[in-house]
């Protein structure tokens, strides 16, 4: 049995105020952050709410087993203060943080955990995130309603939990950190039934004091939060309705501090030539990638020299231009800020050619025509345009079918798009692990009817080298696991079932007032800021 403990240095940290990266200036306590939306928000619910905007508030007013270190993607333990991991992989045992209390003043056990787990795996509750607890033992018959309750999810006593899981799983420390692994009290769920996720009650930094809908809701900091010192600010709004236009302007006036919706695009390269807007806004990767998918099941894509020369024709860097500088070329489908990423690997060079050269290789000396999907919100028909040009340069003819989201969603699933750019669509992990990019996107079990792998790309030895990367489960071979995750996508780079295009990349505006490391503001896991750690300066 292997444990993994908070360090003694760690274990200081946490007892001390300042838990977020190092910064110039000293944390200050107080003070109400103004946050705008153009949308409401829809749940607080963690088993329920899977979209950037609500994923932050979520994060602060819950709490899971693990979380990360904030504005980075590192792991650290949350609600447990330990964990083991048995020698086969298939055993973890959390030892519970003693102390912890809810929002309603009862204290964290246990048996919470294991309530959790159930709700967002009970078919009845409709967890989005249901899936994720797939290696879980017994989450088969849970999730299909055969069962109560997920066998492999036990409560020994108040302060342990045990999950026994059917495959050794790498992922499942990070499944411990997403927002469907949080915490909540089942007297609270129960008493407020299909409100929950209006009246929600956790353990986190902030509380939920005031939601009128339509207009705003009122987070105050949580007293009784478990780390010392942390929130620093006194209380956050989110005022919604507000249009990113007018958001961005009241920034400037300096009456919102954070305008959630980002930098309008109509506004952006305004805002960037002004100095003293310049200066306030904080700029950082996603973990995000956007790609050209090609059909290797239909002609002529089921020829890796076509897909190879697709890859040469893209002018990635004039693409970028088109979105005005906001992202930087890909040239992988990991994006820069995911562990795995192959670091000096340059990719697929411009080489409208050396494209060409590879078309008459593979028998289309004269090109051919085909049809390029894409979603129809700016600025997405004009990427594909750009995209169009590139290839007709090469001799390929590709209409352009511009659709609803949901329509190319439909064509992607049912292999019916040759080719398909997934901007607006585009992957952003739902934890920072590389296996969330593969698998959904790029392995077998997605290129099935109705599945994200619009490639319908399938590698049978991929897979079998994701479930070998998979099943190193000691963090001591981090860097082993992390090396094979790179060998994978460099194979998938030879096969070339996308055109990796750009990572975009995140700026957010802040005001003056507010303090904080940059990487709160961008931080990979909170988008659009981590609340419980940045503060007001004045």
């Amino acid at each position: 049995m292997k444990k993994f403990l908070l360090s003694t240095a760690l274990a200081g940290i946490l007892a001390m105020p300042a838990l977020a990266p190092a910064k110039a200036e000293e944390p200050k306590h107080g003070g109400n952050m103004i946050v705008t939306y153009k949308d409401d928000v829809a749940t607080l619910d963690p088993a329920i709410g899977y979209d950037w905007q609500n994923w932050s508030m979520i994060k602060s007013v819950f709490d899971g087993l693990m979380d990360y270190e904030p504005g980075t993607t590192t792991l650290r333990p949350g609600l447990a203060e330990s964990y083991a991991i048995s020698d086969d992989g298939l055993t973890y045992t959390f030892k519970m943080r003693p102390g912890v209390k809810f929002h309603n003043g009862r204290e964290l056990v246990a048996d919470d955990v294991v309530y959790s787990i159930n709700r967002v795996v009970n078919p009845a509750t409709q967890s989005p995130g249901q899936g994720f607890f797939a290696m879980i033992e017994g989450y088969d018959a849970a999730a299909e309603g055969k069962a109560d309750t997920v066998s492999g999810v036990s409560a020994p006593d108040a302060g342990t939990v045990v999950f026994k899981l059917s495959r050794p799983d790498a992922t499942f420390l990070h499944v411990m950190a997403l927002n469907f692994s949080f915490i909540v009290p089942k007297e609270a769920v129960e008493a407020a039934g299909a409100d929950f996720g209006k009246k929600p009650v956790g353990t986190g930094a902030f509380k939920l004091t005031e939601w009128t809908l339509g207009q705003r809701l009122v987070f105050e900091k949580n007293a009784d939060y478990w780390i010392s010192g942390v929130p620093y600010l006194d209380s956050f709004t989110v005022e919604v309705g507000q249009e990113p236009v007018v958001a961005l302007l009241r920034a400037q006036n300096g009456e919102v501090d954070i305008p959630g919706d980002g930098i309008p695009p109509a506004k952006f390269v305004e805002v960037m030539k002004d100095k003293a807007q310049a200066s306030l806004v904080v700029e950082g990767g996603q973990l995000h990638t956007g790609y050209i998918t090609m059909n290797v099941t239909q002609a002529p894509f089921d020829k890796v020299e076509v897909r190879r020369a697709v890859n040469m024709a893209i002018n990635k860097d004039r693409i970028v231009q088109v979105i005005n500088g906001r992202a930087v070329p890909a040239n992988q489908p990991l994006p820069p800020s995911m562990p795995g990423y192959t670091k000096g690997y340059e990719g697929y060079k411009y080489d409208p050619e050396g494209a060409k050269k590879l078309l008459a290789d593979a028998g289309y000396a004269d090109g051919f025509a085909t049809e390029l999907f894409v979603m129809n919100t700016d600025p997405n028909p004009r990427i594909a345009q750009a995209i169009q040009q590139d290839l007709k340069a090469i001799g390929i003819n590709a209409s352009i079918k511009s659709l609803a989201q949901a329509n190319v969603i439909e064509a992607g699933g049912a292999g019916t798009a040759p080719m398909i750019w997934s901007g607006g669509m585009a992957w952003i992990a739902d934890f920072p692990d590389p296996a969330n990019f593969y698998g959904p996107i790029l392995g077998c079990g997605g290129a099935v009817e109705g599945g994200w792998n619009w490639a319908k790309y399938c590698n049978e030895d991929l897979d079998k080298m994701a479930a070998e990367a998979d099943s190193i489960v000691d963090p001591a071979k981090v860097d082993e696991r992390l090396a094979k995750w790179s060998e994978i996508y460099m194979k998938v780079m030879e096969d070339a079932p996308w055109a990796p295009v750009f990572n975009e990349q995140r700026f957010t505006l802040k005001s003056a007032r507010m303090g904080g490391d940059d990487a709160l503001y961008v931080d990979p896991v909170s988008i659009p800021v981590n609340y419980d750690y940045v503060f007001i300066k004045e």
